[in-house]
């Protein structure tokens, strides 16, 4: 077998083994989209009933004979309907979901991108021990911070309210390393031909810094908003008023009820994060790829 043909059995090889890893991939999301267009008796006849391991009227899991079907027999919106006009709960959970993620998105952003001009702009010792503890702090589970965040919100006096939620995100760590390392490639001959012209800190960072740096920050920004769109750990800790609850938290309980609306609630769920993504895929492939102002 001659080497070119080793290369194109090699390319194609790699090319299946990436189709199939797609396809399995995307499988789940094919099968919850496909499934909450179906009638409640083709979702019952295919799932099981919905009963309760003593055999009372509790709904609580799906029988064991499943029959995944990919194409409903008949297209019916009948779990859109209930869960757009007729169960109000799952609405409220979904502008719950808005209320917590759109201010730590904005903020974290904005607040990220002052520290990291700070950390890029000026080099020592204090700042890169700073800048280190950062580092350890992004690498620290949720489950881990969780406990001071409970115990200094609780100090605060705004434990069981939204601010318990919002304030530690907006600090977060994690968008700080990103514009930091970003900002750090910016050439130093911008900023000193900024300062021959006159120009101050603010605008440098204003008209020069931020420019050069939207991409990233986009991209920075799509992510922080995925992250925080499916948090789980940080409501169920910090609140206590399931009226509170973004839908995240609330889908693990719609199982209980309708797994049929369960489908529905969950695709009803995934469009925020997928138009976000499908908007900002450009700016996150170029915020990757961008090394301050040369793209390379």
């Amino acid at each position: 077998m001659s080497r070119k043909i080793k290369q194109h059995f090699v390319t194609w090889l790699l090319f299946l083994i990436a189709a199939v890893s797609a396809i399995l991939f995307i499988l789940p999301t094919v099968l919850t989209i496909s499934n909450s267009f179906m009638t409640e008796k083709e979702i019952n006849t295919n799932y099981g009933a919905m009963i309760d391991s003593a055999g009372a009227d509790k709904k609580n899991y799906i029988s064991e004979e499943l029959n995944l079907k990919f194409l409903p027999d008949m297209v019916s919106f009948q779990q859109y309907a209930s869960v757009l006009f007729k169960s109000p709960d799952y609405l409220l959970k979904f502008w719950n979901s808005v209320i917590l993620v759109v201010p730590i998105t904005i903020f974290q952003v904005l607040l990220a991108a002052v520290t990291a001009y700070g950390f890029s702009r000026y080099r020592g010792k204090i700042r890169e021990i700073i800048f280190f503890s950062y580092i350890i702090l992004m690498l620290m589970p949720y489950q881990v911070t969780l406990v001071p965040n409970y115990l200094v919100s609780e100090y605060l006096g705004i434990l069981n309210t939204r601010w318990a939620i919002v304030l530690p995100a907006v600090f977060s760590p994690f968008s700080v390393y990103l514009l930091t390392k970003v900002m750090r490639r910016i050439p130093k001959a911008y900023f000193e031909a900024a300062r021959l012209d006159g120009a101050g800190e603010f605008q440098i960072f204003w008209h020069i810094c931020l420019p050069l740096c939207r991409s990233a920050m986009l991209s920075v920004g799509l992510l922080v908003f995925i992250d925080y769109w499916n948090m789980v750990e940080q409501p169920l800790i910090l609140l206590n008023n399931e009226e509170q609850y973004p839908l995240s938290v609330f889908l693990s309980q719609i199982n209980k009820g309708d797994v049929g609306l369960a489908f529905a609630v969950a695709v009803v769920y995934m469009i925020p994060a997928l138009l976000m993504f499908l908007y900002g895929e450009e700016y996150l492939v170029e915020g990757i790829t961008y090394s301050g102002g040369v793209k390379g």
